[in-house]
């Protein structure tokens, strides 16, 4: 795709600021005053440190080669630094003029950018462990490139808001709590059945409505139909399902006829997932017989051009491919089991986190200043002078009774995770701490370090 090809090339967002990283919205007000404005490689984001570009990675699935060219486009045109997103896509910042028409241009030829109507859309989350370490029930990556050639074949569909996102759990349940406005989620077969069956959850709730596994893409595509009818019968600018008047069951009413979906009637139930939902643990996952996969985090989700080129190299001695996860973490999978220490010890010289045990796990963080015009303070070194100085001794995000922590700049909260998390945000005079419905003002980031620990602990 050549640079006149791509619609709207710098064409920015009409806001101020800089955007969420997680470019995940699900604590939205349902009367939304203006239209959806989330970037993409097209339509980017003005902020104080230039223009923010977000590249759609459907299924969080990246080749080696496509790494290495968001690197090497993050380092000549931008920051330097490729941003992780709690939907698994990437973002990189601080582009000019010339910068953003290189980029997308860059990013077409990479494949990141297959369509220039669809890009912001393309938001598809996946079990990223699927296949890898025998707890799945299903192999989701047919799914997701099923899916995401579906989404972009329908011309309608270009008018879904960019914070729609779409969901494909392998059965472990890890993307049943990340609020997805459609998700298919596989139920194990009762004894004798041939033919695999999941729930269609809509805006995380589940509606009774089951669906074939072969015809799990096509209702999916219903739903997202369905959402934008009922958005334009209630006459809302809703970006999320669950802004809608009774979002959830007026789409699960409209999907009532759709051909394969049986209805609330008859449902098989879905087990309890509710503890599966925490991130793949960081380091080596072996399994008998198998090749074995790499687990590594970049600190605050910020990778930076070495460490993306040192992922790409892994990547190339293993399946050739990098999995973005929801928790800001990458995938390598197919590594000789002879090589896997050796490599998990190359990646960690880069400042990857590959250590379950690490201050630095479950810790996330808006841009915050100098690239954010609305952040109150530096969120970025903060989170990582308070990381530094709490040393908690961890058992991985989500476990064990630790908390994941989230740094924000201002009210707004850019990127803050799904779920139970403590909450720090900049006031302009210190930051506050928010867990579990109690807050307190620190002014001195060591008192914030301490609480932030305390917090997390007695979560």
């Amino acid at each position: 795709m050549a640079v006149a090809d791509l619609p709207g090339l710098s064409s920015r967002a009409n806001a101020q600021g800089s955007p969420s990283t997680s470019g995940n919205d699900l604590h939205g007000s349902p009367g939304r005053s203006r239209p959806d404005a989330c970037p993409g490689a097209l339509q980017t984001h003005p902020a104080a440190d230039g223009a923010v570009a977000r590249i759609r990675v459907p299924g969080g699935i990246l080749t080696a080669a496509q790494l290495r060219e968001l690197g090497a486009a993050a380092t000549a045109l931008g920051s330097g630094v490729i941003e992780l997103t709690s939907r698994a896509n990437v973002q990189v910042r601080g582009l000019d003029a010339e910068g953003e028409a290189a980029f997308a241009s860059g990013m077409a030829a990479a494949g990141l950018l297959p369509s220039a109507t669809h890009e912001r859309v393309r938001n598809i989350l996946a079990s990223p462990m699927a296949g890898l370490d025998g707890r799945g029930l299903i192999e989701v990556a047919p799914l997701v490139r099923e899916l995401d050639h579906a989404l972009c074949a329908r011309p309608a569909l270009a008018g879904l808001p960019g914070r729609f996102l779409f969901a494909l759990d392998d059965g472990r349940g890890d993307m049943t709590a990340l609020g997805a406005d459609v998700a298919f989620v596989p139920i194990p077969a009762p004894a004798g059945g041939e033919e695999v069956e999941g729930a269609l959850l809509l805006a995380g709730e589940d509606r009774g409505l089951r669906i074939a596994l072969t015809r799990a893409v096509p209702a999916m595509m219903a739903a997202a139909e369905a959402f934008l009818a009922e958005r334009t019968a209630q006459n809302s600018t809703a970006w999320r399902m669950a802004e809608l008047d009774d979002g959830p069951a007026t789409i699960a009413t409209r999907l009532g006829d759709f051909a394969g979906v049986t209805p609330p009637g008859h449902r098989t139930p879905v087990p309890d997932l509710s503890d599966m939902s925490a991130p793949p643990p960081l380091g080596l996952v072996s399994r008998p017989g198998r090749r074995a996969t790499l687990v590594v985090m970049p600190p605050l989700g910020r990778l930076t051009t070495a460490q993306a080129y040192a992922l790409a190299t892994a990547a190339e001695a293993g399946d050739g491919e990098i999995r973005l996860t929801p928790w800001r973490g990458a995938i390598v999978p197919g590594i000789s089991g002879a090589d896997a220490d050796s490599w998990l010890c190359r990646l960690a010289a880069t400042g990857l986190v590959t250590d379950p045990a690490s201050a630095w796990t479950g810790v996330t963080a808006c841009t915050g200043r100098p690239g954010c015009a609305k952040s109150l303070s530096d969120v970025q070194a903060d989170a990582a002078s308070s990381t530094a100085r709490a040393g908690l001794p961890l058992i991985g995000a989500q476990t064990a009774g630790v908390l994941p922590v989230h740094w924000a700049g201002c009210e707004r909260r850019c990127g803050r995770p799904t779920g139970r998390a403590v909450l720090v945000v900049g006031t302009g005079n210190g930051y506050r701490v928010d867990a579990d419905g109690r807050s307190l003002h620190y002014q001195d980031i060591e008192e914030t370090a301490a609480a932030v620990a305390t917090a997390r602990r007695t979560g």
